[in-house]
């Protein structure tokens, strides 16, 4: 999946940590299974997961997450009942570099600009979260990393599943990217030869890898043999 063996400057040992934060919109299984490649491929990562995040969670994927004490393992490891995935349990060096923080926690690393991070991702991106990060709410950790990510000028990915739109989520969408950030709807697509729901899935988290610099494989790309 990754190529940092063949190029040191991309090790994930030698990069920044990602943030992820997933947050209330449907497509939770996007922010795990993005969670899950970026542990097992050696980067650390920041993870917090609002209490809409948590629910949809327990209803897309039935797994019971506790926001304030989160089970990294479980995570690491869920598969819902459709796909075809197994994943093992992790070790230990790959639970040591998953840090969790709470969504009401402003004293963590992630809410200080002067915290170097690779990128942050909002996966699923719920339109109250969109709508708090447009308007520099700061309502809770998410909002408050998204806003510095914006502010320090790194790369701040944001993944909505939401349908139709509507005129304001569309201009909060229009603020967001003309601030510098990366809209990236959870609109798989097809033409990456599709076996499986768990192929449309990697097809929205490979291109999310791609927009924060991770060298991934997980589909065969537009024209490549």
């Amino acid at each position: 999946m990754s190529n940092a063996a063949s190029n040191p400057d991309r090790d994930p040992k030698n990069q920044a940590p990602v943030v992820l934060a997933m947050t209330g919109a449907s497509g939770a299984i996007y922010g795990v299974r993005l969670l899950q490649i970026l542990a097992r491929a050696g980067y650390e990562v920041h993870v917090t997961i609002s209490p809409s995040g948590a629910a949809v969670i327990k209803q897309e994927l039935g797994a019971t997450v506790d926001t304030y004490n989160v089970d990294v393992a479980g995570l690491l490891t869920l598969s819902p009942s459709w796909s075809g995935t197994t994943l093992p349990a992790p070790d230990a060096s790959v639970l040591s570099r998953i840090h969790y923080h709470r969504y009401d926690d402003y004293f963590t690393p992630i809410a200080s600009g002067s915290f170097r991070t690779q990128a942050m991702v909002v996966c699923p991106c719920s339109g109250s979260t969109l709508s708090g990060i447009a308007r520099a709410a700061g309502s809770n950790l998410i909002q408050r990393a998204a806003e510095v990510h914006l502010k320090e000028h790194r790369k701040l990915v944001l993944v909505p599943r939401e349908t139709p739109l509507s005129v304001l989520q569309l201009e909060n969408m229009h603020r967001l990217a003309a601030a510098g950030a990366v809209i990236l709807p959870a609109m798989p697509g097809w033409y990456h030869g599709v076996e499986s729901l768990d192929s449309l899935v990697d097809f929205i988290v490979s291109r999310i890898m791609d927009q924060i610099g991770v060298d991934n494989s997980l589909i065969q790309r537009w024209r490549e043999s």
